[in-house]
């Protein structure tokens, strides 16, 4: 990588986003990779590293990122117990680790999922829990090796705790002897070196046998080791020199067990490593609400709603940018704090990140390049020790751009040509920008002179852009509009900070003709930009709602032909279930009929034939009734005046006429035959006078003046899935029969679910004048899903 490219790295601010990389990385080598992450000029190596990221993203929504807690560096370690060494208990412990880690990882990938870029790295782990679980029994810490590493280490353990226990019980009886109270300086039992002693007082240092350890500072106090606690003493050095030898060869063996396995432990430490760095890149994705953006060769780029990933994506406004398709070179104008910079390190820095394998912040359709450099001429590159003006600096460092661009780079001009004359400035930023398209590099400059922004107008493959400013408010919107050449706005800005008109109007006469009508005409599209943009919005808005209406109207009429299917399906299923019950009433009733003939020799045959027929008229009225329903088709006719008090009605389903005996708002009280009912008069039909002279006693029916006989009325009524209007209609009309068919007690079904159908049901029935009382239902009876109503 060359100094140039180096430096426009740091210009565009990349390491500050692999410092946010950094923190999401767990191990140490990760870490340092990530700091070290360089840009990709290989278009099949990015495309394998974005979908390396888009593996980890996906995998990180689905269960979190696996555990990398255990990936330390054991390489030198395995390298040293290679060569015959002893490893010490925080190496041991650090390749247990490892392989802790190489476990999970493996564990953590599951075959029945969508196949994906990283499958093969956690197939080709290798963990060894045959070593992993030896260590890890073995040694309990970094300070501490557990008793069963070995028989011979807790056989060594046992004899030593034994030999501590005898040395502490002679002691015990020293310090516990009255006769040694006078001699000893405390009563308690310390050590020196590794023995037990106890304090003596100097003065009487004759009277205690044995050898003496210690002194204190004083000299008053002497640390004896009784003779009669020596070869206690003695032996628990023996068993503490066995201890530490058998510990030695417990670490020995261990090493060497793991030198056996070294090239596979650092295969997966290498691999654990690459996969940290992987999901790394992945959680820097969902941090900054990034995508993958889609890969060109052609030297293209384009952005949608792109934001620069080091600013809050909370306040950052987001900008479309284009170069490359219809045209290479792109020059940006605008105000100072405009955003322009901004908008040029935007560019530079989402190529570099997409070129590292990392998702950029922007929306769906976007879309980068490979390019083989970006190079970046941007900031103050003043340098007082060099002797070196600001053009200076400028310059030297646009003559290495051009020394190293080609055709597959991409390069940033900021402010070019600034920092001397403006008419030389200006002339030399056209030629240094006709210069890098000469070599194929795509270009974006931004500048402040206009004759770039009409270098932009008349020349093929150079398109303007301008950063748009708020005159009104004196404030940058940061939006890059591309295609519309920008205003400096220096009068406008002065004119609003109170600067007088008439200074305003002279330093207008000092601008040439063409600049000033160069300057009216981009106020023009200005305000002409701004009025299309505001008819877009509302034209948008507009769409927008008519969107909304008519996706409310498609789910409208799809809950109505819901609805209707719902209630045909009940309808004909309640005609089966009225023509089932006619059909088990007769059945029931010839049952009877013949138990009666066999009893009864004397019964007339007129009695049984006036029966049958009976029996026969009720089920074909019943049949009459569901082909009623399932001829029903179109509504009820509008009548052609109000119902009144005797007039006839016919009741839609049965065919059956009934007059009209009062009329009480909506409701009519209706006599069919030897039955009284109350229905809406929505529901009937009004039998018109021309109508009724036409019924004649030669074609009226010999049963018009009764009503069908009912069937029996089901003592329950399921109204699940039904809408509460629809549920209020179907249960008036039941308890209407119900109380006809004079049933004291009836069960509504209506569910548990949301409650609604149940409250809807409840507010019916306390209006209800024929319901004495309700309940819910007991155990046994469906409890809170079903209403158990008691008639008047």
């Amino acid at each position: 990588m060359s100094e140039l490219l180096e430096k426009s790295i740091r210009v565009l601010e990349l390491p500050r986003v692999l410092e946010l990389l950094e923190r999401h990385a767990v191990s140490a080598a990760a870490k340092e990779r990530a700091r070290t992450l360089t840009p990709s000029t290989d278009f099949d190596e990015v495309r394998r590293l974005l979908d390396e990221t888009d593996a980890a993203r996906g995998m990180i929504a689905l269960k979190g990122s696996p555990s990398f807690g255990g990936v330390r560096p054991v390489s030198e370690a395995l390298s040293r117990a290679a060569r015959g060494g002893m490893l010490g208990t925080r190496e041991l412990l650090d390749i247990a680790g490892l392989l802790t880690s190489a476990r999970r990882a493996r564990e953590y990938l599951s075959d029945d999922g969508e196949p994906t870029a990283i499958d093969n790295m956690f197939r080709s782990l290798r963990p060894n829990r045959y070593l992993e679980e030896k260590i890890s029994a073995a040694i309990v810490s970094e300070d501490e090796i557990a008793d069963a590493a070995s028989v011979e280490l807790a056989d060594i353990r046992r004899h030593k705790r034994a030999a501590a226990a005898k040395g502490r019980q002679i002691l015990q009886r020293i310090i516990s002897s009255p006769s040694y109270k006078s001699v000893l300086q405390e009563s308690i039992i310390t050590q020196r070196g590794g023995r037990f002693v106890v304090p003596v007082k100097a003065e009487f240092r004759g009277q205690m046998p044995g050898l003496v350890h210690d002194t204190s500072s004083s000299g008053a106090t002497l640390f004896v080791e009784p003779m009669g606690v020596v070869q206690a003493n003695n032996e628990l050095k023996e068993l503490e020199a066995k201890e530490e030898k058998e510990i030695d060869r417990i670490l020995t063996a261990l090493s060497a067990e793991a030198a056996g396995f070294e090239e596979d432990i650092l295969w997966d430490y290498d691999v654990l490593v690459h996969l940290d760095l992987i999901f790394a890149r992945g959680e820097l994705s969902f941090d900054m609400d990034a995508m993958r953006p889609e890969l060109r060769q052609n030297g293209g780029v384009s952005l949608r709603r792109a934001r620069h990933p080091l600013l809050s994506k909370d306040t950052a406004v987001p900008i479309d940018i284009e170069l490359g398709r219809s045209f290479d070179t792109l020059v940006i104008t605008g105000p100072n704090t405009g955003g322009k910079t901004v908008s040029l390190k935007t560019l530079g820095l989402l190529c570099l990140m997409t070129q590292c394998g990392l998702h950029i912040p922007c929306a769906d359709r976007s879309a980068v390049s490979v390019f083989s450099a970006v190079l970046a001429d941007i900031g103050d590159e003043q340098s007082i020790e060099q002797s070196l003006s600001t053009f200076s600096a400028h310059m030297t460092n646009i003559v290495r751009i051009l020394d190293e661009a080609d055709g597959g780079s991409l390069i940033l001009f900021d402010e070019l040509g600034a920092g001397t004359d403006p008419v030389e400035g200006a002339a030399l930023a056209i030629a240094i920008i006709e210069e890098a398209r000469a070599r194929g590099a795509k270009v974006a400059a931004t500048t402040h002179y206009a004759e770039l922004k009409t270098f932009a107008m008349t020349t093929a493959g150079v398109e303007n852009a301008s950063c748009e400013f708020d005159v009104e408010t004196l404030k940058p919107t940061y939006r890059l509009l591309i295609g519309i050449p920008g205003k400096s706005n220096a009068f406008a800005i002065s004119k609003r900070l109170g600067l007088p008109e008439r200074v305003i109007e002279n330093a207008k006469e000092q601008m040439s003709g063409e600049s000033v009508r160069f300057e009216d005409v981009l106020t023009q599209l200005e305000q002409k930009r701004q009025a299309l943009e505001r008819e877009k919005e509302e034209t948008d808005r507009l769409l927008a709602r008519r969107e909304e209406d008519a996706r409310k109207a498609r789910e409208f009429r799809a809950q109505m032909e819901r609805a209707k299917d719902n209630a045909r399906s009940r309808g004909e299923a309640e005609a089966k279930r009225i023509l089932q019950d006619a059909k088990d009433a007769a059945d029931a009733t010839f049952r009877e009929l013949d138990a009666l003939k066999k009893a009864q020799k004397k019964l007339e045959a007129q009695q049984i034939n006036e029966k049958r027929a009976d029996i026969l008229h009720n089920l074909n009225d019943a049949r009459e009734a569901v082909g009623a329903r399932d001829s029903f088709k179109e509504p009820l006719p509008r009548p052609s005046r109000p119902i009144a008090a005797g007039d006839l009605v016919e009741i839609p389903g049965t065919g059956r006429q009934a007059e009209v005996l009062s009329v009480s708002g909506n409701t009519l009280e209706c006599k069919a035959g030897p039955l009284r009912m109350k229905v809406k008069a929505d529901e009937v039909r009004l039998i018109e006078d021309d109508e009724r002279a036409v019924l004649t006693p030669k074609n009226t029916p010999k049963n018009s003046g009764r009503v069908l006989r009912t069937a029996s009325v089901p003592r329950e009524l399921d109204i699940r899935g039904m809408e509460s209007l629809e549920a209020e209609s179907v249960v008036e009309n039941y308890i209407d029969s119900a109380v006809m068919a004079r049933l004291e007690t009836v069960t509504i079904i209506h569910g548990k679910g949301t409650g609604a159908l149940r409250k809807a049901v409840h507010a019916l029935l306390k209006r209800n004048k024929s319901v004495k009382s309700f309940r819910l239902g007991a155990f046994g009876e469906g409890e809170a899903g079903v209403t158990v109503v008691e008639l008047r």
